[in-house]
Formats: structure tokens, sequence, C-alpha cells
């Protein structure tokens, strides 16, 4: 049995749906079950990454985790504490969703600092590790869905400044190759799509996909700002802001490891515009 945790996030619903199909029992775990789609056969259970105890049921017999770091929650985990309450149950290999930040932004608390610790309790827990660093998903972009769909315009800082975002469902394939089978154990693999692409070319594959055209508008530093003072802690914005704006040489390098892990390559944005296009109507 594979534990998936953060089961009705962008890789969690994902990687259940693909272990599912894929024949293989799993338990989806979230903060909250109501009118959460899962696949049939999937048992979802209620759980709380911040109270490891409330795992203790969903691990015992299990044979493999899917930990993610905990997003805005992730200061509040004991890592270590999950591990030992795994081990107990008999989970033998855990893969865990962790940062590109990690190395690229190990200064940040946000980023890298918090991430950091849980990779460490990982690859110290005993298990069979292995650990995927993802930099930006294209999912990201949903953001942009409401103004797209009432006026068919985008606003976004550093239009022509490129970073290789990836699909989730390209972090949620990979991590289920890596819960199912050998030969990863140890392995740190950083994900990114298979181009940079900036915010402006991204509008633009929004457009294709709609068909109709989409009005890109370039907003200031302080304009970017105060808008994600709406939804993000400000203590993460300086660091996202200068990863879009300023990114390192590491954070614009496109990775092999999805093609590495898959065998194929990662799928663009375009496909992945084309694919979501539903939310943007």
């Amino acid at each position: 049995m594979i534990v998936v945790t953060g089961a009705t996030g962008n890789v969690g619903s994902s990687l259940v749906r693909t272990l599912a199909a894929a024949g293989e029992r799993v338990t989806a775990t979230s903060r909250s079950i109501t009118d959460a789609d899962v696949p049939e056969g999937v048992r979802h259970r209620r759980a709380d990454l911040t109270d490891a105890e409330s795992l203790r049921p969903l691990l015992d017999g299990a044979d493999a985790l899917f930990l993610q770091n905990g997003g805005p929650s992730a200061h509040l985990l004991n890592p270590r504490h999950i591990l030992d309450v795994a081990k107990a149950g008999g989970v033998e290999r855990v893969v865990l969703l962790s940062s590109q930040g990690v190395a690229t932004r190990p200064e940040s608390a946000s980023h890298g600092g918090v991430a950091r610790a849980i990779e460490d309790a990982v690859r110290q827990s005993g298990l069979d590790w292995t650990v995927l660093r993802p930099g930006g998903f294209h999912s990201n972009m949903f953001a942009w869905a409401e103004s797209v769909c009432t006026d068919r315009t985008v606003a976004a800082p550093f239009a022509d400044v490129g970073l290789p975002t990836v699909d989730p469902g390209d972090i949620a394939e990979s991590a289920a190759v890596t819960l199912r089978q050998s030969g990863h154990a140890g392995r740190i693999y950083e994900l990114t799509g298979p181009a940079l692409g900036t915010p402006r070319q991204r509008a633009e594959s929004i457009a294709d996909a709609l068909g109709e055209p989409v009005r890109f508008i370039e907003q200031t530093r302080d304009e970017a700002r105060a808008q994600m003072l709406r939804f993000m802690p400000e203590a993460v914005i300086e660091t996202t802001l200068a990863i879009l704006g300023e990114p390192t040489p590491a954070e614009q390098r496109i990775s092999p490891d999805v093609e590495r892990v898959l065998g194929r390559a990662p799928r663009t944005f375009a496909a992945w515009a084309r694919q979501h296009v539903a939310a943007f109507r």
C-alpha cells in the first residue's frame, strides 16, 4: 500500500490517479475530505502533517509514503516524528516532494531553509528515500484564470524573464515511478520543464489554446508585491520576486531529470495550457 499525503493538491491528486490506474492500493490523505475527487477504490482519510499521530493508523501496513513538504505549514512540521511513525507502520520507501530552492536559495527560510530541514530528516531516516526538487509549476498560472476569463488580460511582472516551469503531472508521474520501482533510492531529482518560458510567452500560449487574443500587462515590482500580499505571506514575497525577476543560472537550467525518470521529455507549458483551457474560458 502507498500512502499519499497532500492528496488534493496539484501534484498529489494527479499522483493518486496515476497510482490507482496502475493498480496500486492507495490511501490518500488530506486535511479535508469534503467533496474530494479520488478514483474509485482509493481510501481517502483526513490527516494533518502537523500532527504526525494523525497519520499513524493510516501508515500501519503501508509499504511506501509520498511526503509533500507541507507548503505554507512546512515550518510547523516535525518530519522526524512523521518518519518514525512511518517506520513503525512498516514503510520502507519514502519519496519527498521538496523544492529547488534547497539548492538555489539556501539562505531563504521560506524557499530553502525549512525544506532543507525536512530533506535532512528524510535522508537520516533509515528508509530508502528519493527527493524530488521541482522549480515553479505550470499550474501557478491558474492565478491568471480570473482575469483571462473576465477580460482576456494577464498582468505579471518581469515580462521577458524566462524560467523552466514544470507540469505538476510530470512531477506526479516521476513520484509514481520512484514509489513503485527500484533504482531510485538515495537520488535527488531536479524537475523542470523542457524550455525557458517568459510570462509574456505563457500568456501567448493561453491565447493560442483559447483561439482568442489575450492582452499582456507588465506590472512593476511594487504592483506585483501588492498583489501577492493578498494571498502570500510577506516573508515569502521578496524571495519569490527575486526568483521571478533575477533568477540564478541554476534556476534557469533545464534539468534532464524528468526525461531520465520517465523516459520522455517533460510537457511544455503550451501543452499544459491546452489541457486546462477550460479554466481560462
